[in-house]
């Protein structure tokens, strides 16, 4: 199976420093409530999904109680070949808020993946890092109400989030 980036993206996200601010309240996460599918609505741009659309992460349970993830995109266009990376995550903190995530895509290197905000429903996230460095918006359908965007967008830049740089994903029409 072909990685798109990963070992880029493990690095990325492993040289963590400080905070870009404060911290902030995230939700209370059930972590099997939020396994499935997610489609990539908008993200702040990063070289290791360059040329992605149609982007979809996939979690699952792994016997011993990680998760797993797997990334995939097409290449250039919605009819493109698909790119795609495995990893595992696992709550950071042992006992702690599965808000709170790191993920590798190649060993020994992991990375923050904070859920920032979640839809009660679990039919929307915001995805971020300690450092407002990586957001992604995800929903469970590969399309999003353009008032239901904005209210996520003005969310992420309460947050500390440089929205002014995020980019909409290309997804196939929901049918």
């Amino acid at each position: 199976m072909k990685r798109f980036a990963a070992i880029t993206f493990a690095l990325g996200l492993a040289a963590c420093a400080t905070p870009a601010g404060p911290e902030p309240d995230l939700p209370v996460v059930d972590l099997d409530r939020y396994l499935g599918r997610w489609y990539e609505i908008a993200s702040l741009p990063q070289y290791f999904q360059r040329g992605c659309v149609a982007t979809t992460a996939f979690y699952s349970r792994l016997d011993d109680g990680r998760i797993r993830v797997e990334n995939q995109c097409r290449d250039g266009t919605l009819d493109g070949p698909i790119r795609s990376a495995e990893g595992t995550a696992w709550v950071a903190e042992e006992g702690g808020n599965a808000a709170k995530l790191k993920v590798s895509f190649f060993w020994p290197f992991s990375g923050h993946y904070w859920i920032v905000a979640l839809d009660p429903e679990y039919r929307w996230a915001l995805v971020g890092h300690p450092e407002r460095k990586y957001l992604w918006i995800l929903s469970r359908s590969p399309q999003m109400d353009a008032a239901l965007y904005d209210s996520l967008v003005d969310r992420a830049r309460g947050l500390g989030y440089d929205v002014d740089r995020l980019v909409r994903t290309p997804q196939p029409d929901a049918g």
